[in-house]
């Protein structure tokens, strides 16, 4: 998503390096632009609302000399994409850039304002700013300041940021999942958020680290410990080729995708939770005690990946917010002459915002006098253009065919929707809306903690890949897991995968399970975890091979099943949004050992414009 780039040095200008490293982020999607650069002591911002061609006109309008700068592609988490909200931010002598979630910008912001401090934006990038601005004003360097900064922060960031009272250094802090990149030069230092930016001009290159510092000077790149030690790091030198380094130095962009899911759902969430204040701010969507008690009944609608995460959000609108709740898919949905008035609730969900049936399922609902509430991955689609609302999902450009990071960010809007309308409608009593807000923030770690399971999945997938069939089993809010899960694997590796409700095994597909029939179950720990446990034995004595998903702990599954890969437990709901990853993980695996495209699999595309 976001895009951050800096340059420090004599040899070209400033703003000849951030416009060509913003240009080669534009991959990853934004909505505005800026840079800011130090020309002779004064920091001169230029920024542009849209594509990075509109901030290009800008500069040709009001050009900027100077040989330090920082820049900055920004996908709105929140504060609606503006010129006013486009990064750099400044105040006083300070500009910053900024990817992540401050997750107490709130009460940063209550405290800065009584302290007299002005600010501008909707953002929380603008918060650092004023915070480090205050140390810079009371004497601190840049440096100091910028520490300072960090120890107040709640959240993920990663940031570069200048000063006009420091003017020939740049500092970046990092914490959490957004990554920052320093390129070593000679007489210059680079930085950005992702290694195509600064490719071009160096080949050394330093990741920087959780909790870590780095100052950036035509002389020296210093990197600084969350204790404000100096240490020295060894360089990597890139070998890449472009196409190799837009993939981040992922063999795959559907691998690079599956990786990115932690900082999606964590982007997805963003600022829209308050454990204090026990709530879910939906981004402007009214959902008072009122309006949420007049909404009869949902209908979710959509397609392939997007219509199991409706799935899930039928479960969740009901057990959570209690609300009856319909699931369609959206190629059928007004073809049955839907039921609908004023007190029903419409929720298209899509990742492109453009996908055919899906837009004509939304204007049906309109039309029959719904009241429409999107879930999208895409501003200024068409589907986000003409609903009532909209709650955007941050998964970013996805670029492999085979949704990935996309369906996950689904999950969580469908879960913060459903949590809104349980606390308004009074479904949820203040203790059980804090335990599953707090749940939901431990999320995006639970998910970056079983992807470290990588390669145990790959040595499954090794044991399985000749298999010609595929039975994904689950039962309750994992059932259309498991049809996700055999989804993704007949989308990219052409073997054919079947997901099936587990209780229903008996009604057909048990007949035929045999030791060339690999099964999937799911079988974590829930309501229905001893009916699951059932199912998987009836699999093992008919000689099934058995890949069990568990919770961790579990051990005894593993003298039921052939292979067991574990993930954390969330509880009843969450856990579902992690018990995909592995899903995704075997089947990429698969794929790739069967020599098939993974990011273009044949027949498919990423956004059905068609009926």
């Amino acid at each position: 998503m976001c895009g951050i780039v800096a340059y420090v040095g004599r040899k070209t200008s400033a703003m000849e390096v951030l416009i060509d490293g913003l240009r080669r982020l534009e991959y990853r999607g934004y909505d505005s632009a800026g840079v800011a650069i130090l020309d002779e002591g004064s920091i001169l911002v230029r920024r542009a609302l849209g594509k990075l061609a509109n901030l290009e006109g800008v500069l040709r309008d009001k050009p900027v000399a100077g040989h330090i700068g920082i820049g900055h592609t920004r996908w709105a988490t929140h504060g609606k994409p503006s010129e006013r909200n486009a990064h750099p931010h400044c105040s006083g002598s300070v500009s910053i850039v900024h990817n992540g979630i401050v997750e107490n910008y709130r009460q940063l912001r209550a405290e800065l304002e009584s302290a007299g401090r002005v600010v501008e934006s909707d953002t929380d990038t603008e918060l650092i700013a004023h915070l480090i601005d205050q140390r810079v004003e009371a004497g601190d360097d840049l440096l100091a300041a910028a520490r300072w900064a960090c120890a107040r922060l709640a959240g993920s960031y990663a940031f570069a940021v200048i000063s006009s009272e420091d003017p020939h250094r740049v500092v970046a802090a990092k914490n959490g999942g957004s990554p920052i990149i320093l390129g070593l030069g000679e007489k210059e230092a680079f930085l950005a958020s992702d290694i195509p930016a600064i490719l071009p001009y160096t080949r050394q290159m330093i990741s920087l680290r959780d909790g870590e510092f780095a100052v950036l000077s035509d002389e020296e790149v210093a990197l600084i410990d969350s204790d404000g030690r100096p240490f020295e790091r060894e360089p990597m030198a890139i070998q890449w080729d472009p196409v190799s380094a837009e993939k981040g130095g992922y063999d795959r962009f559907m691998q690079k995708e599956i990786f990115e899911q932690p900082r999606a759902v964590m982007d997805t969430i963003g600022t829209r939770v308050s454990e204090e204040d026990c709530d879910v701010d939906l981004d402007g969507i009214n959902i008072r005690p009122e309006v949420a008690e007049r909404i009869g009944r949902i209908h979710l609608v959509a397609c392939g990946t997007a219509y199991y995460s409706c799935m899930v959000g039928k479960l969740l609108y009901e057990q959570i917010a209690g609300i009856s709740t319909e699931v369609d898919l959206a190629s059928e949905f007004r073809y049955r002459r839907p039921v609908l008035d004023e007190g029903c609730v419409v929720i298209p969900v899509s990742q492109s915002g453009e996908t055919a049936d899906t837009l004509a399922a939304l204007r049906e609902g309109k039309q029959r006098g719904a009241h429409v509430i999107s879930i999208c991955n895409t501003r200024e689609s068409t589907i986000s253009r003409e609903s009532d609302d909209v709650l955007y999902t941050h998964a970013g450009p996805e670029i492999g065919v085979a949704s990935t990071k996309a369906f996950t960010t689904q999950l969580v809007a469908h879960y913060l929707l459903a949590l809104k309308l349980g606390i308004a409608r009074g479904t949820l009593d203040r203790e059980q809306a804090q335990e599953r807000l707090h749940d939901l923030m431990r999320l995006p770690r639970l998910i970056e903690h079983t992807l470290e399971f990588d390669d145990e999945v790959r040595q499954i997938a090794q044991k399985y890949f000749h298999s010609t069939n595929f039975l994904f089993l689950g039962r309750g809010i994992m059932y259309p897991i498991a049809l996700e899960g055999a989804l993704k694997l007949k989308e990219i590796s052409y073997i054919h995968a079947e997901g099936y409700a587990a209780g229903e095994m008996k009604h057909g597909p048990i007949a035929l399970i045999d030791e060339d029939m690999p099964v999937v179950v799911i079988a974590t720990r829930g309501p229905l975890y001893e009916k699951v446990i059932s199912n998987l034995e009836q699999v093992r004595s008919r000689e099934g091979a058995v890949i069990a998903i568990a919770s961790e702990g579990d051990t005894g599954i593993a003298e039921k099943a052939n292979d067991v890969i574990y993930i954390p437990d969330l509880g009843e709901y969450l856990t579902s949004v992690i018990a995909v990853v592995p899903l995704q993980m075997l089947a990429y695996h698969i794929a790739v050992l069967k020599g098939t495209d993974v990011d273009q699999p044949r027949n498919l595309a990423k956004s059905v414009t068609v009926e």
